[in-house]
């Protein structure tokens, strides 16, 4: 891995009132690497852009530090000014002049840093063209639709050349279409740019669409860090797996398989896999089964399986979603857009065992 650029260590921040068991961080530590596009994924209140405005300097820590490229920014002790870090910033609102033209909201960071005149229109016409927006110049924001002001804001920031690129939900105001269309234009423009981001949503597919690594977070403490791929298939906790996507997340009990072995017992299920060490016959576990791990059939099909009934049916174009009963447990399931299987329709089922997790039930929310 290249060498890290942003290094967050031990990093807290609480507000007034708060202590620092419930600070909005706490004892956050993160390694970035240069030109990495990382994700703060978490619910509302979980820290996630507390911890972007502590990075961006607008916000001084209680404890911990943050050093870029070797240089300490942030301590208790030591606050560099934003605009002495050399990283630019997006908002959720765009926050783009609407009083200026493309041209003059994209050059202004360039004349207060007092660029020759003709090198900055060079440098803004290459990053209109690198946003998609040539030919924009002079128009006025309110004659741009949502998706080009982003554009705008990104294009602002770039210009300048940071190192880093931070942003704080900058698609949530825009419409699904659109929200899906940026995200694509997102991804490419830092691949070309080689800049590091460090990107702030609550949007699970969002995360997994554009990241190199995911940080989750939940009431201010850092849950997961890894691949969209880790924290989707193999979460660290029941926090992240009930976060990262649909889950069945069930009560269950560890019992005596074959041979000397464990399996855990859901119900009427019996699944065979593999479990941590620590865990003993008669544990109480909570295992995490997705929907996309489930086989269904109509119950006519040979071969074994589970047999359920279908209570629910939900047509979703690209996949067909179910809610099957299997005594008292109730199970969400998805199948290709083809299966028409009707409410009330007898129906079987088999489970991946290998692609569900299994955590101790006194798996808590504070877990790193």
């Amino acid at each position: 891995m290249p060498m890290s650029q942003i290094e967050i260590e031990h990093l807290t921040k609480s507000y007034a009132g708060a202590d620092a068991e419930h600070a909005a961080v706490h004892d956050l530590g993160l390694s970035i690497a240069a030109g990495e596009f990382v994700t703060l994924l978490g619910p509302s209140g979980c820290g996630k852009t507390t911890t972007l405005r502590l990075i961006a300097g607008y916000l001084a820590p209680d404890a911990g530090r943050i050093v870029v490229g070797g240089r300490l920014l942030s301590s208790p002790q030591v606050l560099v000014p934003p605009e002495a870090r050399g990283m630019g910033m997006v908002f959720q609102n765009y926050a783009v002049w609407p009083h200026k033209t493309v041209f003059e909201n994209v050059v202004f960071g360039l004349r207060i840093r007092r660029v020759d005149a003709a090198e900055a229109r060079a440098r803004v016409a290459r990053m209109l063209d690198l946003v998609h927006l040539s030919g924009f110049e002079q128009r006025y924001p309110s004659e741009l639709s949502g998706g080009q002001q982003q554009r705008v804001a990104l294009a602002r920031s770039l210009v300048v050349e940071p190192s880093i690129l931070l942003l704080d939900e900058p698609l949530s105001n825009l419409d699904a279409k659109l929200r899906e269309r940026m995200r694509s234009e997102l991804k490419q423009l830092q691949r070309r740019t080689g800049i590091t981001f460090l990107y702030v949503t609550h949007d699970q597919a969002e995360a997994l669409a554009l990241s190199d690594r995911i940080a989750v977070m939940h009431l201010g403490r850092l849950q997961q860090y890894g691949t969209p791929r880790e924290v989707y298939r193999h979460p660290a906790n029941r926090v992240v797996a009930d976060f990262m996507g649909l889950v069945n997340l069930l009560s269950a009990r560890i019992g005596a398989g074959g041979n000397g072995g464990l399996i855990v017992e859901v119900g009427p299920l019996r699944l065979a896999m593999t479990l941590p060490p620590e865990l003993r016959a008669g544990d109480a576990v909570d295992v995490a089964i997705r929907p996309e791990a489930i086989r269904l059939e109509p119950s006519a099909a040979d071969g074994p399986g589970i047999r359920g009934r279908v209570e629910e049916h939900n047509y979703l174009g690209n996949l067909t979603e179910y809610v099957v009963a299997v005594g008292d447990l109730r199970l969400r399931v998805q199948a290709g857009p083809d299966a028409d299987l009707v409410p009330g329709s007898e129906a079987r089922l088999s489970i991946d065992a290998g692609r569900c997790k299994v955590f101790a039930a006194s798996d808590a929310s504070h877990s790193n």
